[in-house]
């Protein structure tokens, strides 16, 4: 069952349906049934959201669910959470269903200005020398796949690709263009992007592609797109479970990085809460101090509002490969 596919009052699925309407992506309505379950849970004290009644939405529900919610989540997490419920009582006191949109009342997190800390040198030579000390021994546990975990975090890391990015890559999206590839990213509010990457990255992808052959020998197979990544068909995912063969999950790929960060020693050194988020802010970090230009990044990181890539770099500059390319990430595994 799909989030979106979950019971909940019909007043919810009401306002799902209007943002249906308005062409909201799917990631979008997602995310708003995860912030609704999430503070409704709270509220209900349990996992039967039809039990919420439009009574319960008040002032000091809401405030006792907030602070709930957030000593456990990111700031960023809570503001968007925040801005669900806003929006959906707004919603709910335009049609009349509530008194008042108590939303106001509920203390939200600061926008914090600074950018997310980027994850230094010694610490992603940290993360790829503990991939490389696993690669070295026998695998220990079901889920340990060292090749897919390899390519996952050099993936987002050298094309700077959110988590619902990462894990929405089919074989279809990438076209090999000499010796490297161009991946077609499925952006934020149905915003596309071509991001490139280079021939190290495009060797850890087979590598990776490699051991997926023997771990599922009998997976689906078809003729591979033009100019595409191995012999899978074009929407086959790129990166699978290592249970079952299926798309991996966003759950699995955050668990994936977070025992990673912690294997190598180094889970301190980055930002609560940030994960495969912590691996696109270094990406756009270093390629900000390659003086990248801020209207590259911008095309790169896919952004809609230059003023939020103008926070990593000022300038204007070069030809968006040729800016990938400077990723100094690159020169560790053209070195391997």
């Amino acid at each position: 069952m799909t989030a979106t596919q979950r019971a909940r009052p019909e007043w919810f699925a009401s306002f799902l349906a209007d943002r249906g309407t308005q062409k909201r992506s799917a990631h979008t309505l997602a995310a708003y049934c995860r912030d609704f379950d999430a503070i409704a849970e709270i509220i209900v004290g349990g996992t039967d959201l039809t039990a919420l009644r439009l009574s319960d939405i008040n002032r000091d529900a809401l405030r006792s669910a907030f602070a709930l919610f957030a000593p456990t989540h990111a700031a960023a997490s809570v503001r968007r959470c925040w801005s669900t419920w806003n929006t959906l009582c707004t919603d709910l006191y335009d049609d009349e269903l509530i008194p008042a949109n108590p939303m106001g009342s509920v203390g939200r997190p600061r926008s914090d200005e600074t950018l997310s800390k980027a994850l230094p040198p010694n610490v992603i030579d940290a993360l790829l020398d503990t991939l490389d000390a696993d690669q070295a021994m026998p695998r220990r546990r079901r889920d340990d796949w060292v090749e897919r975990d390899r390519a996952m975090l050099l993936t987002a890391l050298l094309a700077g690709l959110r988590l619902e990015e990462l894990v929405g890559i089919n074989f279809g999206d990438i076209r090999l263009v000499g010796d490297g590839a161009l991946v077609h990213v499925r952006g934020k509010g149905r915003k596309d992007r071509r991001v490139p990457i280079e021939a190290p990255l495009v060797r850890d992808l087979k590598v990776y592609l490699a051991s997926r052959r023997t771990r599922f020998p009998s997976g689906r197979r078809g003729s591979s797109p033009a100019g595409g990544l191995g012999s899978w068909p074009a929407d086959a995912p790129l990166f699978i479970s290592a249970k079952d063969g299926a798309r991996i999950t966003r759950s699995t790929v955050q668990y994936r990085v977070l025992r990673l960060f912690r294997r190598a020693g180094v889970d301190s050194e980055r930002q609560r809460g940030a994960l495969v988020h912590g691996l696109r802010h270094t990406f756009a970090t270093d390629l900000a101090n390659a003086k990248v230009s801020v209207y590259e990044l911008k095309s790169l990181l896919g952004h809609t509002s230059i003023a939020t890539s103008q926070r990593y770099v000022e300038g204007a500059g070069q030809e968006t490969r040729a800016a990938a390319a400077r990723n100094p990430l690159y020169e560790r595994l053209r070195g391997d």
